[in-house]
């Protein structure tokens, strides 16, 4: 049965979620483009979207929840990716695991740099993302503490706690520098270094599981 109208042969609920679609693409091109702006205006992402601002409004309620819709689509896309290449590499490997999470990490910034200034840089200035940042940063270094209690075994501890704010804190650094030109290296060098410095903080916490 109908759920909806068709205009084209396409019912409007689906029609809408393009447009939201669209504005999200606008507003990740504003927000995350190599000379990003620190916030967004309605008249510049529907300018940019090519939509009329009464398309704007029936997606958002205003311009700063089109800015956490865009960041949490940075966030889902990077997590998700991230997360299949984990679950696809080989178990109990340590090196191809780690790899497998950095080549994803690398290349999905590298095919869309976008994504790396919109979770690594453009929050600065920006007070909403900043504390949306903040926000996925935890998120991110508790995905990496329950990697490494599942793997080695090791009991929740602060020490377990500070090594995955670190982990997540000097990868996100390193991202940074990377895509604003700081460290010239190319993507299977960062990959290779990030992959090596990341296995260095495991066998230290498999040291501390072990002791």
């Amino acid at each position: 049965m109908a759920t909806g109208r068709l205009y084209g042969g396409r019912a409007g609920e689906e029609r809408q979620a393009d447009r939201r679609a669209q504005l999200i693409e606008a507003g990740l091109d504003i927000l995350g483009g190599a000379d990003g702006e620190p916030a967004l205006s309605v008249r510049g992402v529907c300018k940019r979207a090519a939509l009329a601002s009464r398309y704007f409004y029936e997606n958002f309620a205003d311009r700063d929840e089109l800015t956490g819709a865009v960041y949490d689509y940075a966030v889902q896309r990077i997590a998700e990716s991230t997360l299949a290449a984990v679950v696809g590499a080989q178990p109990g490997d340590d090196r191809t695991i780690v790899r497998a999470c950095v080549e994803n990490i690398v290349r999905e910034i590298g095919d869309d740099p976008r994504l790396g200034r919109m979770l690594f840089s453009v929050s600065q200035g920006n007070p909403q993302l900043a504390k949306r940042r903040l926000d996925s940063t935890r998120m991110f270094a508790g995905l990496v503490t329950a990697q490494a209690e599942n793997i080695y075994s090791i009991t929740h501890t602060p020490r377990l706690d500070l090594a995955a704010h670190y982990v997540v804190g000097g990868l996100a650094q390193a991202m940074t520098a990377w895509l604003d030109g700081t460290v010239p290296l190319d993507a299977d060098e960062v990959v290779e270094q990030c992959t090596e410095l990341l296995l260095t903080m495991s066998a230290q916490l498999r040291q501390d599981a072990e002791s």
